[in-house]
């Protein structure tokens, strides 16, 4: 099966998209961990599927707009993806299927506005960053404090105390919860140093996927998590990020660009 595609990414978060108006191509898992393989496939932290709302028996929402079916890279359904919505927009915009300033696009997690900046980043509502109980993140042979904090998809927020500490943790391996109990469906973990007020700097291990060079529902979580009430500036590895937290919904603003297209072999 031959599969058209576009490849962007946010701040070195990168995704395959397409689109499948009519939601006739279900991925399987196996299809996914293809394409997002960097060696036998395209390569990519997870795909996003461009879906008309109105074809999507599980939205019952707004029927005109676009959904966001996004797989993690290694097949799994997650509700949520702050960078991924940003490409997501981009490519919509790119391929003329949508326009304006402002546009709104369904996903698991509800639906979510982009607005197209002038400087040429894009924000995006993320809904409330909901603070949950407190939890313990553990890495190798050590162990933090966390706050769990809900931004459409699980999060656990852990404050380190250097950027050596920070540099030194191996996310090659998922880190551990406690309790077990706390995430039922796996959670994304930030680990956060304080640069300075209403500035942090974080590294991330996505649930289904491994580190990646950044998580904008991580990015969220982790401003929520550091008792920002405003604008905070999040560095990731990828690059610069802000969220602003002055409103009922956090809104995330960053860069988005597609640096390809193609047309790839699909195995069935």
């Amino acid at each position: 099966m031959l599969l058209d595609f576009a490849k962007g990414h946010g701040t070195r978060n990168d995704f395959v998209v397409f689109a499948d108006p009519d939601n006739l191509l279900d991925l399987s898992a196996g299809q996914v961990a293809f394409l997002c393989d960097r060696r036998g496939g395209v390569g990519a932290d997870g795909i996003l599927r461009a879906v008309r709302a109105n074809q999507v028996p599980e939205w019952s929402g707004e029927p005109d707009v676009w959904f966001m079916d996004y797989r993690n890279a290694d097949g799994s359904i997650a509700e949520m993806c702050g960078n991924g919505v940003r490409v997501f927009l981009r490519y919509l915009e790119e391929e003329g299927l949508v326009t304006g300033e402002r546009v709104s696009v369904a996903t698991r997690a509800g639906l979510r506005t982009g607005r197209f900046l002038p400087d040429g980043r894009i924000a995006v509502t993320m809904g409330p960053a909901t603070r949950g109980s407190d939890v313990r993140l553990t890495v190798g042979g050590d162990s933090w404090p966390a706050t769990s904090v809900d931004v459409g998809n699980p999060h656990a927020v852990a404050e380190l105390e250097s950027d050596a500490q920070l540099a030194a943790l191996d996310l090659t391996v998922a880190p551990a919860w406690e309790p077990a109990t706390a995430f039922p469906n796996g959670v994304n973990a930030e680990f956060v140093v304080r640069e300075a007020p209403g500035h942090i700097r974080l590294r991330v291990h996505e649930r289904g996927v491994g580190e990646t060079e950044s998580c904008g529902t991580g990015v969220v979580a982790a401003a929520a998590a550091a008792g920002q009430s405003d604008h905070c500036t999040v560095e990731v590895i990828g690059g610069t990020l802000e969220v602003d937290l002055t409103g009922p919904e956090a809104v995330l603003i960053g860069p988005a660009v597609v640096v390809a297209r193609g047309t790839c072999l699909l195995p069935t």
